[in-house]
């Protein structure tokens, strides 16, 4: 199954109506997608850190509003064994790309252009994130976003990285 555009705006316009965090439990599901780097990054090798992943768009206002407020958080944490991985779901990167020369971020960008990992972690709101252990659990998921859900991210981050 392929995640259509108007699918993806309404999960976006959606978003607000979901709970802003909710618990998870179980081992993050492992994958390997190309950055925009040109590089394959696998989820297993970040294992030791604790790893946001955001599911973003770029047609997506508040994935855009969120972005700069991720990359603040990786750049305070990421010496402390934290990254962001940005998983951007548009079949086509060249909007992500355009977008990131708007938006420039540090974190690692990857492109899931067939929406294999976004479905198998059940993305049905944009953005969706996920906050995964040291272990490679999973520990958190926030649909959507709103100014100010940085701050819990700050909170439930630091948490993390003292485990």
């Amino acid at each position: 199954m392929r995640i259509r555009p108007l699918f993806l705006a309404t999960l976006c316009a959606t978003a607000a109506f979901f709970s802003q965090a909710e618990p998870l439990s179980g081992a993050a599901h492992d994958f390997t997608l190309k950055t925009n780097q040109g590089n394959n990054l696998r989820l297993a090798e970040q294992r030791g850190n604790v790893v946001l992943l955001n599911f973003w768009a770029s047609w997506c206002g508040p994935c855009r509003q969120e972005m700069p407020k991720l990359d603040a958080l990786y750049q305070r944490y990421q010496s402390a064994g934290f990254t962001v991985l940005g998983i951007n779901v548009e079949t086509d990167s060249a909007a992500a790309d355009n977008l990131l020369k708007k938006i420039p971020v540090s974190f690692p960008i990857l492109y899931d252009t067939d929406t294999r990992v976004s479905q198998s972690y059940q993305v049905d709101a944009m953005p969706t994130s996920v906050l995964i252990d040291r272990n490679g659990e999973m520990r958190q998921l926030h649909r959507g976003y709103k100014p100010g859900y940085e701050e819990l991210y700050r909170q439930q981050i630091k948490e993390l990285l003292k485990e």
